[in-house]
């Protein structure tokens, strides 16, 4: 494949400057362009030879995913990367098929992987950024992943998912730091789009991986989903609640919806679960 032609788009001149030598030190891209907002960045993209454009989203003008939106008008528009300080727009970024989201600051590492998937999507022909993703088609099953459980929702430029051990480790990305968040640690999952939040008494990470898989995962390992949003650790559950038909359960100090489809097995797991020493939390 030929060297990737890349826009980085920052209006702040140091996160740029950064942007632009980070990328140029990746052996996969050739030329860099770099802009500091939107209007710049239209200007240098009208010639269509760009592959790719890392974006930044809170900018004067325009904001990135504006930016964004724009360019799903062109006729062959370039791939998009957002490299932010924001977390709260990967849902709005993902549902624009951006091909990532980094978080500042970011590694080189990490932005390793992003370029990559870019390389990947061009070279597979990927969805045009700026529109919204087809519906109303169903997803033929996914490649198997380590531990016999389909990638149901995952893309072929996502990262592996790792096989389910006991005391599993999982890597989640932190303002371009690695840290990894042990399972035992997680009192509940929360869905976020094609994320889901971590929630630990060390704080909250977003992992890219739809909830559905990480239902199939974990429920061995006592996790239950109680709610097309929630999948709750049985061992963290400090209480659980009915009020006039309406059930929830406190866990980590708050509370969660149950729905009413779930409450009855969430209530017999209750009763009679405990963890065990090996692998598998249920009885």
């Amino acid at each position: 494949m030929r060297p990737l032609q890349v826009l980085a788009v920052d209006d702040e001149p140091p996160a740029l400057e950064e942007l632009t030598y980070l990328l140029r030190g990746d052996r996969r891209v050739g030329r860099v362009l770099a802009a500091g907002g939107s209007e710049e960045a239209l200007r240098l993209l009208e010639d269509g030879s760009t592959d790719a454009v890392f974006l930044d989203i809170r900018m004067p003008g325009l904001d990135g995913l504006e930016l964004m939106r724009v360019l799903g008008r062109f006729a062959h528009p370039p791939a998009v990367v957002f490299v932010t300080a924001y977390e709260d727009f990967a849902v709005s970024a993902f549902a624009l098929n951006a091909c990532d989201y980094l978080l500042k600051p970011v590694g080189p590492q990490r932005l390793a992987e992003a370029v990559r998937r870019v390389a990947a999507l061009i070279e597979g022909g990927g969805a045009a950024p700026g529109s919204a993703p087809a519906t109303g088609t169903p997803l033929a099953p996914g490649p198997p992943v380590p531990g016999g459980l389909p990638a149901q929702g995952r893309s072929a430029t996502d990262p592996p998912v790792p096989p389910v051990r006991s005391g599993e480790r999982i890597p989640v990305d932190v303002g371009g730091v690695t840290r990894f968040v042990s399972r035992d640690e997680v009192s509940y999952v929360e869905a976020q789009g094609d994320y889901v939040r971590l929630h630990t008494r060390g704080g909250a990470p977003l992992l890219r991986i739809p909830l559905s898989v990480l239902e199939e995962r974990w429920g061995p390992h006592g996790f239950l989903r109680i709610h097309r949003r929630f999948l709750v650790s049985l061992g963290h559950v400090e209480e659980l609640r009915s009020d006039a038909g309406h059930w929830t359960v406190r866990v980590a100090g708050g509370e969660l919806p149950v729905s009413r489809r779930h409450s009855r097995e969430l209530r017999d797991l209750l009763t009679r679960w405990a963890p065990s020493p090996g692998p598998g939390g249920r009885p």
